[in-house]
């Protein structure tokens, strides 16, 4: 503000001074705005700066001829940008001092009804609301319902499941791979909850359902398929996969929409494969990637790579090996082609 009103000041005494002193001093001023617009291509401009050139928009019809620094499509933009913040400070809601309290009280109170209540809906609840003295619009209700569908109750029961039913589980799942020509592979694997150990994992171009009840014959033969087999809702694991699951004696779950962390198991070995080999190599084809994932898995990932989840210990188990003598050195065994390593003890020749 200091800055239009000194503008606007030295203005007026502009005007008191001979024509040929004021001519002199806009050619100045201009030859060296000329050179300073060379120098900063865009230089910076406070708020004050903008309200003075709005400002005289409205005041002097030829404010476009003395523009320099900036164009006079940027002051109409500053001009609307002003107008729209001033209809917003204007039409912003008005709320009592005790509107923040209230609003996080009947938020409670929809989420306590919806815990207590399984069965009740945003009408139901919007009821009751209003024979508490609450004055809140159903569809007020009903969004703040949508933030507890997920309820903590809800995955508290659902990690109890998988705790209390860990031996008795296996999932599977596909993830999508894209060779160097760009083509996407489906890879399908199994894998068992206890253990954490993959029963089974291959690679289509062309994944069906038919070919999915396949791989789950393959995956557990011999009546050795498990209780509860998770799986999403991936459009191919349709209705005939579902029969194929509960022809084995296995009751089939499936997770809820956009809920990945109901197939955790399956999904955290899918992100363990991805960081610790298929970020690290050039898929050429199906054959390329099946050979280094069936790698992976037999020589690496269940006999060697410790998981957190088994404290430690590998799916396949591993022996603690202590030094056999003084004399012995660890030494490194390479894993899916030098990407990884297995340390051992060596006595020294």
């Amino acid at each position: 503000m200091l800055a239009a009103f000194l503008a606007i000041l030295h203005g007026a005494v502009a005007t008191l001074r001979s024509r040929r002193d004021l001519l002199a001093e806009i050619a100045a001023l201009r030859q060296q705005l000329a050179i300073y617009k060379r120098t900063v291509p865009h230089p910076k401009l406070r708020a004050s700066d903008r309200l003075f050139w709005v400002t005289l928009r409205r005041l002097w019809s030829g404010w476009r001829d003395v523009l320099v620094i900036v164009k006079p499509e940027t002051v109409i933009g500053w001009q609307h940008h002003a107008f729209r913040r001033y209809w917003s400070w204007i039409s912003r809601r008005r709320r009592s001092p005790n509107s923040a309290t209230t609003n996080a009280e009947i938020r409670e109170l929809v989420r306590r009804m919806a815990l207590d209540n399984p069965g009740w809906g945003a009408p139901r609840i919007h009821g009751e609301l209003k024979m508490l003295g609450f004055d809140v619009s159903e569809r007020t209700v009903s969004r703040y319902l949508r933030r507890f569908r997920r309820r903590p109750q809800a995955r508290q029961n659902w990690l109890t499941f998988l705790r209390n039913h860990r031996d008795a589980i296996a999932a599977f799942d596909f993830f999508v791979v894209f060779s160097a020509a760009f083509r996407p592979l489906y890879v399908w694997l199994a894998i068992e909850h206890a253990r954490r150990h993959i029963l089974h994992v291959n690679v289509t171009e062309h994944p069906t359902a038919a070919w999915v009840v396949q791989q789950l014959r393959e995956a557990f033969p011999f009546e050795a398929a498990p209780r509860y087999l998770i799986f999403d809702r991936n459009s191919i694991f349709s209705v005939q996969v579902a029969n194929a699951v509960k022809a084995m004696g296995t009751k089939p779950v499936r997770t809820d929409f956009a809920s990945p962390w109901q197939n955790g198991v399956a999904e955290r070995w899918i992100s363990s494969a991805r960081r610790d080999l298929l970020d690290q190599v050039v898929i050429l084809d199906e054959r390329h990637l099946l050979r280094l994932l069936r790698d992976y898995v037999g020589n690496y990932y269940l006999p060697d790579r410790t998981h957190l989840g088994l404290a430690k210990d590998t799916p396949a188990g591993r022996t603690v090996e202590h030094r056999p003598a003084a004399t012995a050195k660890v030494v490194a065994l390479p894993r899916c082609g030098g990407l990884h390593h297995r340390y051992v003890w060596r006595e020294a020749a």
